[in-house]
């Protein structure tokens, strides 16, 4: 076969350092255009960007030929330095170390970005913490909890 047809959609989610609620309104709205770039700067293609004060959660078509962890490190990075520059008063923003990246399929890239789109909804009732514990035993993902925060 001569070519590669791949379809590679993850839902990248990562808080803000020690869960510190960081992201206002009028930061996170720029920040979501921002990460939107940073991620096709990578090659990627967001199909959705959204989050609350302490975390994001972000639905991409990655290219065949990027890890998805250089791609997170890459916008984790480059739009940490966007923030210093543009929020001044943010000097002491940070990303926390880690993150989750889980892969979804064609079928449930809808339901994943109605899921996005209603973040300050579903934390009404739902703490960052429990949605992140939850998604990794959804996805089956074995996770020491005494270092699950670091």
């Amino acid at each position: 076969m001569g070519h590669s047809y791949t379809n590679l959609l993850y839902h990248m989610v990562f808080s803000t350092k020690d869960r510190y609620p960081w992201l206002c309104p009028e930061t996170s709205t720029r920040l979501y255009d921002y990460l939107g770039g940073a991620l096709r700067s990578e090659g990627g293609v967001s199909l959705g960007i959204n989050g609350c004060a302490d975390h994001i959660h972000i639905l991409a078509r990655l290219r065949q030929d990027k890890a998805v962890s250089e791609v997170i490190r890459g916008i984790k990075a480059n739009s940490s330095g966007w923030i210093h520059r543009e929020f001044p008063k943010l000097r002491g923003f940070g990303w926390q170390k880690g993150y989750g990246a889980f892969s979804v399929s064609q079928s449930q890239v809808k339901t994943v970005q109605r899921y996005i789109a209603n973040q300050q909804v579903h934390h009404k009732r739902v703490t960052f913490k429990e949605e992140f514990m939850a998604l990794l035993v959804a996805h089956e993902i074995e996770y020491d909890e005494r270092y699950l925060w670091d």
